[in-house]
């Protein structure tokens, strides 16, 4: 249920600052049904948008000063136009930042802020709120910028700005997101393909398990995996591990090299199959390669956890035809595919393996896919 609401933004931006805003915007967050940490290898993935968005409501300045009130977190930041907040405020703030450097006259901005994407569960939280600013600003300076380009804009915001090293997956998809299709993005040209994805008339449902467990992309962990695939592309002698096959993938000699080499080729070829099988409706075939794909990502590029193991496996025995965690990792979401109708089992045997290990309950999401980022 998407509690964050057009009035209720535009409410919070008059209970802030004392005077209605000139518009609101949103834009969704996502989950990827398969293709994970293959963006910036040059790979493809597959996400789509999710009904959970976040939205903002904006009126601009001329004193060069800008405030973001979240009501998330119940607080003011309050700055220059052109720095970068720290914490939670970064996010926009760097968006804004991102713009100047490619020559917007910005003057000063008031921004409310409301989401119903859960924060920390793999569910692009961040480029919901970068695109939704992005486009917000963007519009009300009459767009110069296309959306391909305010893709840019976010990438920059949260790799130079926020120094979270995201590939662009998120952004796409929050730009350009189609109701009912995921979207097959190919990033090392940057196009993209609609792929169908009408759950209900194949009689599947999905279900994002956020595990609760709170992960960040600017930890360390995401920089290292990216570093260590560009030293196994550099062991292969090519530009991206899109170039290499499986068979040279296992020719690269350090062995933590070779098993990231060998997540992203193999993980490249799932992502092509699981559009094909959704290409021609065989939704049931597609539970495989969810397994596959969670096993390479738990053994051989280590970004699952306990928790992920134990959702995609509870997820599994309950009915689910296929399961595997989502996003980066380290904590966040798994996901699962179901026969129509019996996600009420899924999600009991799920929550029976959390409570046996003292863990607290996790939450569960239904997915129709979405949207993309949109003036209200």
């Amino acid at each position: 249920m998407d509690t964050a609401s057009k009035p209720s933004v535009l409410q919070q931006f008059r209970d802030a600052y004392g005077y209605p805003a000139t518009g609101a915007w949103a834009a969704p967050g996502r989950v990827n049904l398969i293709g994970e940490h293959t963006d910036y290898n040059g790979g493809l993935c597959l996400p789509v948008a999710l009904e959970q968005r976040t939205l903002v409501a904006v009126a601009l300045r001329t004193d060069g000063v800008v405030r973001v009130h979240s009501r998330q977190s119940d607080k003011t930041y309050t700055g220059p136009i052109g720095d970068i907040a720290a914490g939670w405020a970064a996010y926009p703030t760097a968006v804004l930042w991102s713009l100047a450097r490619r020559g917007l006259p910005l003057g000063g901005i008031d921004l409310a802020v409301d989401s119903s994407v859960p924060v920390g569960a793999g569910l692009s939280s961040s480029a919901a709120l970068t695109c939704s600013v992005a486009l917000a600003v963007n519009e009300l300076h009459d767009s110069p910028f296309t959306r391909d380009e305010l893709v840019q804009v976010c990438i920059q915001a949260e790799n130079d700005g926020v120094g979270a090293p995201t590939g662009g997956m998120d952004q796409t998809i929050a730009l350009f997101a189609r109701p009912s299709t995921a979207l097959l993005l190919d990033c090392l040209d940057g196009s993209t393909e609609p792929i169908p994805f009408e759950l209900h008339g194949a009689g599947y449902e999905l279900i994002v398990i956020d595990t609760r467990v709170k992960h960040s992309l600017a930890d360390g962990q995401y920089g290292l995996r990216r570093s260590q695939c560009i030293d196994a592309a550099a062991a292969l002698g090519v530009g991206s591990l899109r170039e290499a096959s499986a068979d040279q993938a296992e020719t690269v000699r350090d062995p933590i090299l070779r098993a990231r080499a060998r997540h992203v080729v193999t993980e490249i070829e799932r992502t092509r199959k699981t559009a094909e099988l959704l290409r021609s409706n065989r939704f049931s075939d597609v539970g495989e390669l969810f397994d596959n794909s969670h096993a390479s990502l738990r053994d051989d590029f280590e970004v699952s956890c306990e928790e992920l193991d134990v959702a995609v496996a509870a997820a599994r025995r309950g009915g689910a035809i296929g399961a595997r965690m989502t996003g980066g990792g380290f904590g966040g979401s798994a996901i699962a595919l179901v026969p129509e109708g019996s996600h009420a089992e899924v999600i009991a045997s799920v929550r029976r393996d959390f409570a046996a290990r003292g863990w607290r309950a996790p939450h569960f999401l239904g997915v129709v896919a979405g949207g993309s980022a949109a003036r209200l």
